[in-house]
């Protein structure tokens, strides 16, 4: 049974882009996998991703760019305002400037050096490097 799709969808992203595959089909969907691999897409984690209708809700087909080396969901969904997200940049990724946190804001799902640039806090949702 499945709780959490995205932290379906994201392992499953996670361990295809291990195995060398150079595509890969997420299923069950949500707007909100949409929104992330749209980011995931703006900051060329993934090559490209398209909705195919299926009668069950649909899925989307990923095309990998082999640049993942791990992502995965933030849970508890931590509250975080702009001004403490260098906190959270240390806690879940390697490297200052390397990877990407994913952020839910009033303004939609942004990533972190957005969030920066608006000066806007949000929930955090996901992490990629």
């Amino acid at each position: 049974m499945q709780h959490d799709l995205l932290n379906d969808a994201l392992v499953t992203l996670r361990h295809a882009d291990q195995e060398g595959k150079p595509t890969v089909e997420l299923r069950p969907t949500s707007r909100l996998i949409a929104e992330v691999l749209r980011i995931f897409r703006e900051h060329r984690y993934i090559e490209e991703f398209t909705f195919v209708p299926n009668g069950r809700g649909g899925q989307y087909d990923v095309k990998l760019a082999r640049r993942i080396n791990s992502c995965g969901v933030i849970k508890p969904r931590i509250s975080v305002p702009y001004d403490r997200l260098e906190r959270f940049e240390a806690r879940f990724l390697p490297a200052q400037d390397f990877g990407l946190l994913v952020l839910s804001t009033n303004q939609g799902v942004i990533s972190h050096t957005e969030a920066r640039e608006k000066k806007i806090g949000g929930r955090l949702l996901a992490y990629v490097f």
